[in-house]
């Protein structure tokens, strides 16, 4: 898992497509080998494997030229976000030109009676939130990072309000899209649902930019709770936590966010964001609604907390330390990282039915246990998802043969128990294996869809499917 392509010369016609990129785009076309590098890399593990050219667009008829270019010298082209990804996504496997979506950054419109607003790929979800503040609506898919709606779009991302207001797939209602031959199109209309023919939003999401280039997004909004109240409760086990999650869904509790933290990350962020929280694996809680139903709504998962061993129950409505607390959720990685500095971060995650969500996670505590690993473990309860840390010395081939192995259990164990091998990280080229097993025979489908959308296979070759 930690193998990485050798880097090959740059090819005569890659060559040529960047002296066309050059007299089209000037010097927002880059072969600096310092830029190169810098878009050539994600948050992942992975070692960085830099494009060809770097080409910064500002529009989708640019983006459409841009291809249109790559297209004719069968140039592999990389869309980039803002590198938060974690498979190795925005790796130049094949050479190529990366096209730069961080300068598309325009919040296009805000419909606040429809509750939507269009956006180009390169805005990020905080400066979406900061410019909706006034409207009374927020966008709530928060993956923790401050990614670009593009690139959320692209790995179909979810994140802590997952359990309430679903992942990217359920809030995009229509896609711009600029194809492998450079056409551009549109996927839907702005009605909140049709029934006219295929649903190629929904193929575009998720999509890794094997299929085409994200170019302007319309997504749902939500009006801003009246009240939103924050929780924290410490259970003996994950087994008593996890029970919790579910009979608080089966008692139809509308719950906005529910994340298991176990022993080690919560150490870790103690350390990192200087908190005083009991070292045990803690339940953190959030709660939309009115004032009276946030509070009434946390009574009753306080009670339900109770039933299992859950103790030290307490909640806030307070903005400042519901946002302190919720930071320091969010630098989880970071507060893990600084448990060994000179290791690297190996972040992964699946996805199982909740009610194997306990087996799982305490059996992958199992391994790391043996293996003798640094790994925390956090996770998104409400909808089975949870996350690995692996702290890994690259230097110690022992080590990391230790790593994959918990890993590779972690990954086989979820998809024994009808899970998924990532909820959403993507598969990038670091699941690329484990998609297969996933999915079997539907892979083939899924290259048919691949070779009949990009011929040539241009567009992110090498990610989701093995080019």
């Amino acid at each position: 898992m930690f193998s990485t392509p050798a880097p090959v010369p740059t090819p005569e016609h890659h060559l040529s497509a960047i002296d066309e990129l050059r007299a089209l785009l000037g010097d927002r076309l880059s072969t600096s080998a310092s830029v190169r590098e810098r878009y050539g890399k994600d948050e992942s593990f992975h070692d960085s494997m830099p494009p060809d050219a770097v080409a910064t667009v500002a529009s989708t008829e640019e983006v459409a030229e841009v291809v249109t270019i790559c297209a004719k010298y069968k140039c592999p082209v990389i869309p980039y976000g803002t590198g938060t990804a974690l498979e190795g996504h925005v790796a130049a496997l094949h050479g190529g030109v990366c096209i730069n979506m961080m300068e598309m950054n325009e919040i296009v419109q805000v419909n606040v009676e429809d509750l939507d607003c269009v956006v180009q790929p390169g805005v990020t979800r905080k400066q979406l939130n900061e410019h909706l503040r006034d409207t009374g609506l927020f966008f709530p898919i928060d993956p923790g990072a401050d990614a670009s709606i593009g690139g959320m779009v692209a790995t179909r991302a979810s994140g802590t309000n997952a359990v309430r207001y679903g992942t990217m797939r359920e809030n995009v209602l229509s896609l711009t899209v600029v194809m492998a031959d450079g056409r551009i199109i549109k996927t839907s209309r702005r009605a909140r649902k049709s029934s006219a023919g295929y649903d190629l939003t929904r193929l575009f999401v998720g999509s890794e930019g094997t299929l085409g280039v994200i170019t302007e997004i319309t997504l749902r909004l939500y009006g801003i709770p009246e009240c939103i109240t924050s929780a924290i409760a410490n259970f003996p086990d994950v087994e008593s936590a996890v029970n919790t999650v579910i009979l608080t869904i089966q008692s139809g509790i509308p719950v906005a966010r529910m994340e298991l933290v176990d022993e080690a990350s919560m150490e870790a962020i103690n350390n990192y964001s200087k908190l005083d929280m009991p070292v045990r694996t803690t339940l953190w809680l959030e709660f939309h609604g009115s004032e009276s139903g946030a509070k009434e709504n946390a009574e009753s998962l306080q009670m339900i907390a109770g039933e299992f061993g859950g103790e030290d129950f307490s909640w806030t409505s307070n903005m400042e330390e519901r946002n302190k607390l919720w930071q320091a959720r969010h630098d989880a990685a970071y507060a893990c990282k600084a448990m060994r500095p000179n290791g690297t971060i190996w972040a992964t995650d699946v996805c199982v039915p909740i009610s194997r969500l306990a087996e799982c996670i305490s059996q992958t505590q199992a391994d790391i246990r043996e293996a003798d690993v640094i790994a925390p473990i956090v996770g998104h309860v409400g909808d089975g998802n949870f996350h690995l840390t692996l702290l890994v010395d690259h230097d110690d081939p022992e080590e990391v043969a230790r790593a994959n192995n918990i890993h590779e259990r972690m990954v086989n164990r979820a998809l024994a128990m009808e899970g998924t091998c990532t909820g959403e990280h993507g598969i990038g080229y670091g699941k690329l294996d484990f998609l297969v097993a996933e999915h079997g025979e539907a892979v083939s489908v899924m290259r048919m869809i691949k070779n009949s959308l990009d011929p040539d296979n241009i567009m992110n070759p090498g990610k989701i499917l093995r080019a």
